[in-house]
């Protein structure tokens, strides 16, 4: 899923090309994309694009005549810009035709799980907005005090979007490799300093690769968003070195989710319960990095 750095290299490669276009068409393709029955999309039609800004992980268009056009783009949705519109494809969700070019709405496989929904007004955006603090703009005192809101792991709290805006798995586990802080560390026992370590490092990790993502793209456009990337460095990285230390990077599988950390550098080297895994090996199941190795080693 597009997380915080992503959405917002898409809303400045947005703002160079359409910023105070004309909106003329929306064509959609798939009846499951558009949420709202009210206000009607036509009435869209013809107006001007006065911004593109974040609303979470979410992007809004907001229009001259105070609709705003709000995109979630979920786990496969992606963005393309064309200066024509380009011919149907299957995985084409909806078409923004603007004076100046249009842009596609995608998604891969099968599931239809991006939505689009239409707005009016401040009050319109702000019922949609949840009430997690955004972490770029925040004071350290706002974010610690997010973070204990509730007690939970710092994976989960980092990930609530009621909790913290726009932060997903990709950048949870770069972030807490970075303040070299367990996943599974419970938020309200989280000492000063390492609360204060944990901000500095979720401002750093995420306007280190804003930056990385926008150099990347110069003036084009972001045709390949993906939450692995071979310089991130333990986020899809099992089994592969830490760019820190030099141990394996681990992971912890729950449903469709994984979490990338380095034992060494974040759990004093305990390898934490994988809940497939672990429950099936049980006794078997090595506690820490220096059993795991030494298992190795014997085999």
């Amino acid at each position: 899923m597009p997380e915080l750095p992503d959405v917002e290299v898409y809303l400045e490669c947005l703002r160079r090309r359409a910023q105070n276009a004309v909106l003329e068409k929306v064509i959609v393709h798939s009846p499951f994309l558009l949420r709202t029955y009210e206000p009607k999309l036509d009435a869209a039609f013809g107006a001007r694009i006065v911004s593109f800004r974040r609303l979470g992980k979410r992007l809004v268009l907001e229009l001259s005549n105070d609709l705003r056009l709000v995109l979630h783009l979920m786990i496969a949705g992606r963005l393309l810009w064309r200066a024509r519109r380009a011919r149907f494809a299957r995985s084409t969700l909806a078409d923004f035709m603007t004076d100046r070019g249009c842009l596609h709405l995608t998604e891969a496989g099968t599931k239809r799980r991006a939505a689009l929904l239409v707005v009016k007004g401040d009050a319109g955006e702000k019922a949609l907005a949840r009430s997690g603090v955004e972490p770029l703009s925040c004071t350290q005192q706002q974010f610690i005090e997010a973070l204990r809101r509730e007690n939970h792991t710092l994976k989960r709290t980092l990930t609530d979007p009621d909790l913290f805006s726009g932060i997903g798995n990709a950048y949870s586990d770069e972030i807490l490799h970075r303040a070299r802080l367990s996943p599974t560390a419970l938020s309200q026992k989280l000492g000063d300093a390492e609360a204060a370590r944990l901000h500095e490092s979720t401002v750093a990790v995420l306007r280190e690769w804003t930056k990385r993502l926008l150099d990347d793209v110069g003036d084009g456009w972001p045709e390949k968003v993906t939450a692995f990337r071979p310089e991130m460095a333990v986020h899809g990285k099992y089994g592969q070195p830490c760019p820190e230390c030099g141990a394996e990077v681990q992971r912890i599988v729950h449903a469709d989710n994984e979490t990338n950390y380095c034992a060494r550098c974040q759990t004093g080297g305990k390898l934490l319960a994988d809940r497939a895994l672990s429950q099936l090996l049980k006794a078997d199941w090595p506690r820490t990095l220096d059993e795991l190795e030494e298992r190795r080693a014997t085999r």
